[in-house]
């Protein structure tokens, strides 16, 4: 080969390492390389597995027309070969003990050498009715002198011809100079491959951790990522509508998925005593304890006043009318505290005239303690206990909604690679609203990406089905459908997604998995507020 034909493929080489991510790929560049520069007849190209074994990743015979591993449909059966055997190094094969001394080695002719044990290698030949006569086999190490796998050519052949020749030394060190770029390249890849590794670890580490940390929403940082990605998939597979355009790439999928993982990473920031809020009156505990004594004070001096009086009167009606109104301030005030503790609960939406009950209970009465004289209830407690949705009062919302300040700050504050700039936009705008009166950034549709609006759609079905929240029960399918109908209606998800989420049933495909057999109810879907239809 002229020495315009060896740079050529050096220069091929170097360009596939520097573009292919496969690694099976890249490594059977490499070897179609080698081969190709040798004019060998056949080669093996391996890598080393974290057991410190050799494993077949590409062979390529051109007499015996095989191709297994790399790009090829066929796998390799092969056992890995271990490089070293209880301590002491494999000489069975010549590719480990290549592995492990570090050392080329070339082989003339096979069928003169006394040095190796060629056992295996001839039982491989007779198997294959093949004759290896010539071997090259060069151990792959990176700049730090760590092997990252064995490269080996069998039967170097001369230019045009089915001769058989050995392997010359000229050969032999361009072979060497293409293992060694290639395993450095390896490295890199490999590297980085662990670097997103690692980061995918961290992000699921993350999620777990916020999860962990409050046992009412223990996996829905887990469950968001595989909802978003099963209606991604949907709109994927959707070719009708004004959907059909949109795609993924295996790229897409990665940075999609990942910013599933790590979408409400601002959480980690958020105060225990809020996400775990199961009642309007709870900060480190439920203070309907001090409401109850309280009440029983005033039932207390009720019966003070009443014995008091009762004493003082010897009219047996009198007595008997003061019996009455006692038991029946005792009567009102226990149903006063039946009405506070249901408020306590929380829920969908208490009326203003329920609000108004609560503030003339608070204050019907005063209590005395230590000397000090207050209301029934205090202005802190009525406002709580007046929250007309859920448990939170407002500002406790606005802590709870700082959780996506914090996510977008953390986010933007990391150097995300070139493959992932679009995670932060896909994780920090599930709050966010078609109409723009959403939250962090009031961003509207047309300023958010599909991937974040599906992103929102998930968060959504998520919550509502949900059964592991502190203020209310899961909700059935049907019913979450109606809510997310109306939610389409006023412009707050994205209606063309929302249609697809539906007609293609992801909703059903999560709700097999994740949901209780309860929840899954017949949907009418002519009952799905401003659905197009299936």
């Amino acid at each position: 080969m002229s020495l315009t034909a060896i740079l050529n493929e050096i220069l091929n080489v170097s360009v596939a390492l520097s573009s292919e991510k496969n690694t099976n790929k890249l490594l059977e560049s490499i070897l179609l390389s080698a081969k190709r520069l040798s004019c060998a007849d056949g080669g093996t190209i391996y890598s080393v597995n974290d057991k410190n074994e050799l494993v077949f990743d590409t062979i390529f015979n051109d007499t015996l027309n095989m191709h297994i591993g790399g790009s090829s449909d066929t796998l390799s059966t092969f056992t890995p070969i271990p490089i070293f055997i209880d301590g002491n190094i494999n000489t069975s094969a010549i590719v480990a003990k290549s592995a492990a001394t570090g050392k080329v080695i070339k082989i003339d002719d096979l069928s003169q050498d006394s040095e190796f044990d060629l056992s295996k290698s001839r039982k491989i030949d007779q198997a294959n009715n093949y004759q290896t006569k010539t071997m090259l086999t060069i151990p792959m190490k990176n700049h730090e002198g760590d092997l990252s796998g064995v490269l080996q050519l069998v039967n170097a052949r001369q230019e045009d011809c089915d001769i058989v020749i050995p392997f010359s030394n000229e050969i032999t060190r361009t072979i060497e100079a293409l293992a060694s770029l290639a395993s450095v390249a390896l490295t890199n890849r490999q590297l980085i491959d662990s670097m997103d590794e690692l980061f995918q670890a961290f992000t699921r580490l993350i999620a777990k951790a916020i999860d962990e940390k409050s046992p009412y929403t223990g996996g829905h940082c887990r469950r968001v990522p595989l909802l978003t990605m099963m209606i991604a998939e949907a709109v994927h597979r959707n070719d009708k509508g004004p959907m059909a355009d949109f795609t993924m790439t295996d790229a897409d999928r990665h940075e999609l998925k990942l910013a599933g993982w790590i979408h409400d990473c601002g959480k980690v920031a958020t105060p225990e005593y809020i996400m775990d809020k199961s009642r309007k009156l709870e900060t480190v505990f439920d203070r309907i304890i001090l409401l109850e004594t309280r009440f029983e004070l005033v039932k207390r001096d009720m019966k003070i006043a009443y014995l008091t009086r009762l004493s003082n009167s010897e009219i047996k009606a009198d007595r008997a009318a003061l019996q009455v109104q006692f038991d029946a301030s005792i009567a009102q005030l226990d149903k006063d505290f039946e009405f506070v503790v249901k408020a306590n609960i929380g829920g969908e939406f208490m009326t203003p005239e329920d609000q108004a009950h609560i503030k003339t209970i608070g204050q019907s009465h005063q209590v005395t303690i230590n000397a000090c004289t207050t209301a029934l209830l205090s202005e802190e407690e009525i406002y709580n206990l007046c929250i007309a949705r859920g448990t939170l009062n407002n500002e406790e919302r606005a802590i709870i909604n700082r959780h996506m300040d914090i996510t977008v700050e953390m986010l933007d504050s990391l150097p995300f690679p070139k493959h992932l700039k679009r995670v932060p936009e896909f994780a920090g705008g599930h709050h966010e609203k078609m109409d723009g009166t959403g939250y962090p950034k009031k961003l509207t549709r047309e300023q958010m990406s599909i991937p974040a609006r599906i992103m929102a759609i998930a968060d959504i079905f998520e919550a509502l089905t949900a059964s592991d929240r502190p203020y209310k029960d899961g909700k059935k399918i049907s019913e979450c459908l109606r809510i997310m109908g109306y939610m389409k209606l006023d412009n707050h998800i994205d209606p063309d997604l929302f249609d697809v989420f539906v007609k293609e049933k992801v909703y059903l495909d999560y709700a097999s998995e994740f949901l209780k057999p309860e929840q899954l109810d017949h949907i009418a879907f002519d009952k799905i507020p401003g659905f197009t239809g299936i």
